[in-house]
């Protein structure tokens, strides 16, 4: 079973339990444009890969934007016997709003969905411009559309893995502070 906490009540239990892991489930563009301090990215899609990163007898406290993947993650974690979950309420976001120290990249690359932005309205003009294309407009509106109805993007999990939206080195490395 796992709690929700408030993004305070977390900064508190962080301080007095040093032994806690603060795991980051979003992707790495997320995580890299602002995260919080100490935290460690584990992306919701390669927990079950991971899993053995994640002590079970120290208290795992998790966010992601705003909740939903945490959510997720929280329950893959306690299926697996984590005794102590934690979600933080309304993500980086809410931790955000509270004015909560954020660590970010220096060189992070753009969030995610304003990659998917730019590569579908390149790829409809490109259906628009170039003669044998116009069937690519027709496609990529009706991915956009199943993407909103469903709430997946197929084109943003094509993104997310791009070299560029990869932590160098596997290890992201944190340049600056913003408060």
């Amino acid at each position: 079973m796992y709690n929700a906490r408030t993004p305070q009540q977390v900064q508190t239990l962080l301080r007095e339990r040093p032994d806690c892991q603060l795991i980051d489930v979003r992707e790495y563009a997320e995580y890299a444009g602002g995260h919080v301090p100490g935290a460690t990215l584990i992306s919701l899609g390669s927990l079950p890969t991971r899993l053995a990163e994640v002590d079970k007898a120290r208290p795992a406290v998790l966010l992601c934007k705003s909740g939903k993947r945490a959510t997720q993650a929280a329950q893959l974690l306690c299926a697996n016997g984590c005794q102590e979950v934690l979600v933080v309420e309304g993500g980086t976001e809410a931790w955000i709003a509270a004015g909560l120290p954020v660590d970010k990249e220096a060189r992070a690359p753009w969030a995610l969905e304003r990659q998917v932005r730019l590569a579908a309205g390149l790829l409809i003009l490109g259906g628009l411009f170039i003669p044998p294309w116009p069937y690519l407009s027709a496609f990529v509106g009706a991915g956009l559309t199943f993407a909103a109805l469903t709430n997946t993007c197929a084109m943003g999990l094509m993104l997310s893995k791009m070299p560029w939206n990869r932590p160098r080195n596997g290890v992201p490395a944190v340049a600056c502070s913003r408060t």
